[in-house]
Protein backbone atom coordinates (compact mmCIF):
# COMPACT_ATOMS: atom_id res chain seq x y z
CA UNK A 1 0.00 0.00 0.00
CA UNK A 2 1.51 3.49 -0.62
CA UNK A 3 0.45 6.78 1.06
CA UNK A 4 0.53 10.36 -0.94
CA UNK A 5 1.19 13.02 0.26
CA UNK A 6 0.77 16.85 -1.82
CA UNK A 7 2.33 19.98 -1.49
CA UNK A 8 2.50 23.28 -3.41
CA UNK A 9 -0.74 24.91 -4.99
CA UNK A 10 -2.18 27.69 -4.22
CA UNK A 11 -3.08 31.50 -6.11
CA UNK A 12 -1.77 32.57 -9.43
CA UNK A 13 -2.10 35.43 -11.67
CA UNK A 14 -3.43 33.98 -15.94
CA UNK A 15 0.36 33.46 -17.14
CA UNK A 16 2.24 32.58 -13.80
CA UNK A 17 3.56 28.79 -13.23
CA UNK A 18 3.60 26.59 -10.05
CA UNK A 19 4.73 23.07 -9.50
CA UNK A 20 2.47 20.69 -7.56
CA UNK A 21 4.18 17.56 -5.80
CA UNK A 22 3.14 13.94 -4.53
CA UNK A 23 5.62 11.84 -2.03
CA UNK A 24 4.84 8.62 -1.99
CA UNK A 25 5.68 6.39 1.46
CA UNK A 26 5.22 2.55 1.87
CA UNK A 27 5.98 1.86 -1.95
CA UNK A 28 8.18 3.13 -4.79
CA UNK A 29 6.20 5.01 -7.11
CA UNK A 30 8.17 2.77 -10.07
CA UNK A 31 5.86 0.15 -9.33
CA UNK A 32 2.21 2.22 -9.62
CA UNK A 33 0.83 4.58 -12.61
CA UNK A 34 1.21 7.85 -11.30
CA UNK A 35 -1.56 10.35 -11.97
CA UNK A 36 -2.69 14.01 -12.04
CA UNK A 37 -5.74 14.79 -12.02
CA UNK A 38 -7.87 17.85 -11.09
CA UNK A 39 -11.66 18.74 -10.66
CA UNK A 40 -13.24 21.71 -10.96
CA UNK A 41 -16.56 23.34 -8.95
CA UNK A 42 -19.52 21.11 -10.48
CA UNK A 43 -17.56 19.48 -12.87
CA UNK A 44 -16.43 15.63 -12.96
CA UNK A 45 -12.56 14.42 -11.80
CA UNK A 46 -10.66 14.46 -14.88
CA UNK A 47 -6.72 12.60 -15.55
CA UNK A 48 -4.64 15.39 -17.16
CA UNK A 49 -1.33 14.25 -16.84
CA UNK A 50 0.16 10.54 -16.23
CA UNK A 51 3.51 8.93 -16.03
CA UNK A 52 3.79 5.39 -16.97
CA UNK A 53 5.61 2.98 -14.47
CA UNK A 54 7.73 0.98 -16.67
CA UNK A 55 9.83 3.66 -18.37
CA UNK A 56 8.28 7.01 -17.25
CA UNK A 57 6.91 7.82 -20.57
CA UNK A 58 4.14 10.81 -19.98
CA UNK A 59 1.09 11.39 -20.98
CA UNK A 60 -1.21 15.01 -20.96
CA UNK A 61 -4.28 16.24 -21.96
CA UNK A 62 -4.60 18.20 -24.54
CA UNK A 63 -6.36 20.99 -22.32
CA UNK A 64 -2.67 21.07 -20.29
CA UNK A 65 -0.49 19.85 -23.25
CA UNK A 66 2.44 22.41 -24.10
CA UNK A 67 2.14 23.97 -20.87
CA UNK A 68 1.98 21.19 -17.83
CA UNK A 69 4.77 18.63 -17.26
CA UNK A 70 4.96 16.03 -15.40
CA UNK A 71 7.80 14.01 -14.06
CA UNK A 72 9.16 12.03 -11.57
CA UNK A 73 12.19 11.95 -9.41
CA UNK A 74 12.70 8.31 -8.32
CA UNK A 75 15.62 8.81 -5.53
CA UNK A 76 13.11 11.42 -3.87
CA UNK A 77 9.83 9.05 -4.37
CA UNK A 78 7.95 12.02 -5.85
CA UNK A 79 6.01 13.10 -8.84
CA UNK A 80 5.95 16.52 -10.14
CA UNK A 81 3.75 18.44 -12.15
CA UNK A 82 5.11 21.89 -13.54
CA UNK A 83 2.23 24.02 -14.45
CA UNK A 84 3.29 27.00 -16.70
CA UNK A 85 1.13 29.37 -18.28
CA UNK A 86 -1.86 28.88 -16.19
CA UNK A 87 -5.37 30.33 -17.31
CA UNK A 88 -8.13 30.96 -14.89
CA UNK A 89 -9.80 27.61 -16.53
CA UNK A 90 -7.29 25.46 -14.87
CA UNK A 91 -8.68 26.86 -11.93
CA UNK A 92 -9.45 23.57 -9.91
CA UNK A 93 -8.61 20.93 -6.91
CA UNK A 94 -5.60 19.12 -8.15
CA UNK A 95 -5.04 15.73 -6.61
CA UNK A 96 -2.15 12.73 -7.58
CA UNK A 97 -3.04 8.96 -7.33
CA UNK A 98 -1.34 5.55 -8.23
CA UNK A 99 -2.83 2.83 -9.81
CA UNK A 100 -1.67 -0.56 -11.02
CA UNK A 101 1.05 -0.39 -13.39
CA UNK A 102 0.15 -1.11 -16.70
CA UNK A 103 3.72 -1.31 -18.46
CA UNK A 104 3.94 1.75 -20.92
CA UNK A 105 -0.27 1.60 -20.84
CA UNK A 106 -1.86 4.37 -18.66
CA UNK A 107 -5.35 5.18 -17.92
CA UNK A 108 -6.87 9.13 -17.29
CA UNK A 109 -9.68 7.24 -15.79
CA UNK A 110 -10.34 7.91 -12.21
CA UNK A 111 -11.80 4.57 -11.56
CA UNK A 112 -8.82 2.67 -12.09
CA UNK A 113 -6.65 4.34 -9.64
CA UNK A 114 -6.56 2.72 -6.19
CA UNK A 115 -4.53 5.85 -3.80
CA UNK A 116 -5.15 9.33 -4.29
CA UNK A 117 -3.25 12.34 -2.12
CA UNK A 118 -5.53 15.14 -0.05
CA UNK A 119 -5.93 17.07 -3.05
CA UNK A 120 -4.21 20.73 -3.22
CA UNK A 121 -6.48 23.64 -5.07
CA UNK A 122 -4.94 25.74 -7.54
CA UNK A 123 -6.78 29.14 -8.01
CA UNK A 124 -5.89 31.34 -10.96
CA UNK A 125 -7.01 34.75 -11.05
CA UNK A 126 -5.97 38.36 -11.47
Amino acid sequence: QVQLVQSGGGLVQPGGSLRLSCTASGSTLESYTIGWFRQAPGKEREGISITSCSDGSTYHTDSVKGRFTISRNIAENTVYLQMNSLKPEDTAVYYCAAGPCLGVVVSTDPSEYDYWGQGTPVAVSS
